[in-house]
């Protein structure tokens, strides 16, 4: 049984929508160091519908002489969560649809694992696993600006209890924190 490990771009003021910001901070070798933790114990991948079909083209043609994770998002099997896609194995090599969000389902997933989950974006799939107490680690990569609007992981109105397992300052800025839940 392995862990549900998520990880997240996010702002200061807790925006995670498309995160193009990222852009002007570059992907420097620390930052693609503390991801690399997270894919190296993941044997699966799962992601929401939304996410998948950003991921896809972006993903799929690339090779490890374009990006080191290229091999890890291509070759690992892919989860997707979704009501409406049916094939997305021919979007997408080693990838197939679960169903609509199923806290069971996710659990049983996760019992299956030989080693961890990778959940990267999918804020509505995340929110859903979050409230349902399904996500081990929390990984929020924290980019120093505020954009104002956009989708946000935890929505006005949500209430959560986490707990702050590790804090990390990146060479570009950036502040990774990782929760988890609390104790009981």
């Amino acid at each position: 049984m392995g862990a549900i490990k998520v990880h997240e771009f996010t702002t200061v003021d807790g925006v995670v929508d498309v995160p193009m910001w990222t852009m002007d901070y570059g992907f420097p070798d620390d930052l693609a160091a503390s991801i690399g933790q997270l894919t190296g114990s993941s044997s699966g991948i799962l992601l929401g519908r939304t996410t998948f079909e950003m991921f896809a083209p972006a993903w799929s043609t690339r090779t490890v002489e374009d990006d080191p994770g290229a091999p890890f998002f291509n070759d690992t099997t892919k989860y997707v969560v979704s009501s409406t896609l049916t094939d997305a194995e021919s979007v997408w090599r080693n990838s197939t649809v679960v169903g609509g969000y199923s806290a069971e389902r996710i659990r049983a997933l996760k019992d299956e694992q030989d080693g961890d989950l990778y959940v990267s974006g999918s804020a509505t799939l995340v929110r859903a696993m979050l409230a349902d107490g399904l996500v081990d680690e929390l990984h929020l990569y924290v980019y120093p600006l505020a954009v104002g609007t956009g989708i946000r992981l935890f929505p006005e109105g949500t209430s959560r209890l986490l707990s702050l397992a590790g804090a990390e300052s990146l060479s570009n800025g950036v502040a990774h924190l990782t929760y988890g839940p609390t104790a009981a």
